[in-house]
């Protein structure tokens, strides 16, 4: 926490301006690559099983995605809903769906290390809306972690 405090103290009285101005991103480009934000989170995610409606993946908790007690944030549950649910409608060629809804419900908590099962089902598709559901299961206990459902809507393909 030290270090981080004097590089950002530095950089506010410009000693570092430059070390900073020079730093490079690539641009991001949607669908064809992660963000920044969607690596951090499904990085080391395993797909175990996927059938027409169906997929189930597990996924060890790891400390980067946990807070100052070792649990699983909220926010990292979220996303795992989010591109888990998603995942499971997705059809190759097309732009990923949009969420428009996410209800979830947390049940238990997960630590580091703990080996998690995430299964998600389709519910459902209707014209260009879609509902997924999504269970996290820690492998071990057998405990639900979370439970979310997540409604999709699928952006129409131009026609020309």
């Amino acid at each position: 926490m030290e270090k981080a405090r004097d590089f950002l103290g530095k950089v506010a009285a410009g000693d570092e301006t430059d070390r900073v101005s020079r730093l490079t991103f690539p641009a991001h480009q949607p669908h064809l690559n992660p963000s920044f934000y969607e690596y951090f989170v499904l990085r080391g995610i395993h797909l175990d099983r996927v059938e027409p409606g169906s997929l189930s993946c597990s996924f060890k908790v790891p400390p980067r995605l946990t807070d100052r007690d070792g649990k699983l944030t909220m926010g990292a549950i979220a996303t795992l809903v989010d591109e888990i649910g998603a995942a499971v409608i997705h059809q190759e060629g097309n732009p990923m769906d949009v969420s428009v809804d996410m209800s979830i419900s947390s049940m238990s908590d997960a630590n580091i290390n703990d080996e998690l099962e995430i299964i998600s089902r389709c519910l459902g598709r209707r014209r260009a809306y879609s509902g997924t559901h999504v269970l996290i299961r820690n492998k071990t206990t057998g405990d639900v972690v979370a439970e979310g459902r997540h409604s999709l809507f699928s952006i129409p393909t131009s026609k020309m």
